[in-house]
């Protein structure tokens, strides 16, 4: 910058020194140094997006290691369980709405949890590629959560029988070169553990 402003003053004084005149000369040196002002403002407005973006993730990632934690703290004493079923519903794009095939799987799921009334329930949930990870994150969570409040709503289930937790993009069952790919990621998958006989 100072290298800059050293050659504007100099062509300032070639130019007084032909005859130009001073405010012609000043002029310039006040667009060149908006320009740049604009410029590295800018850039600052980048950089505070992305600082903002990296703390929202981090948060994510926090939120998600204290669920893990948690989830692990209440599964001990679970050492003698086993799958007992598994289902999987899928969503319509960007919703998370509970439709009327997911209410059947659902509803699988919570006549096996009424029949096995020690059994425990895994709610994860997922999404296609398209946003970026932490809406994912966010959509995939909002999609398990839909999940857990129709088996507590229509079955009764206890809340600390269910554990949700979102994955958003990061495990697709299908490739993106598959047709229908994002259809088949749109998800929530369920696991109900029972105890051993």
């Amino acid at each position: 910058m100072k290298k800059f402003t050293v050659a504007l003053l100099a062509l300032t004084l070639i130019f007084v020194g032909c005859g130009v005149n001073k405010d012609y000369v000043a002029q310039q040196i006040q667009d060149s140094e908006a320009r740049t002002s604009s410029e590295i403002g800018t850039l600052r407005d980048k950089t505070d997006g992305n600082a903002s973006e990296i703390t929202k993730l981090r948060a994510l990632g926090t939120e998600l290691g204290a669920k893990t934690d948690m989830a692990i703290n209440k599964a001990k004493g679970f050492e003698n369980y086993q799958v007992i079923w598994k289902g999987e519903l899928n969503f319509d794009f960007d919703k998370s709405t509970v439709n009327g095939a997911a209410e059947q799987i659902l509803s699988e799921a919570g006549d096996k949890m009424e029949q096995n009334p020690g059994s425990v329930i895994e709610i994860a949930g997922h999404t296609d590629k398209t946003g970026n990870a932490s809406y994912n994150l966010m959509l995939g969570q909002q999609r398990a959560a839909a999940s857990k409040r129709f088996l507590s709503e229509r079955f009764g289930i206890s809340l600390y029988r269910m554990f949700e937790i979102s994955y958003g993009e990061n495990k697709p069952i299908a490739d993106s070169g598959e047709m229908s790919s994002s259809s088949k990621n749109r998800r929530v998958s369920l696991v109900i553990w029972g105890p051993m006989n």
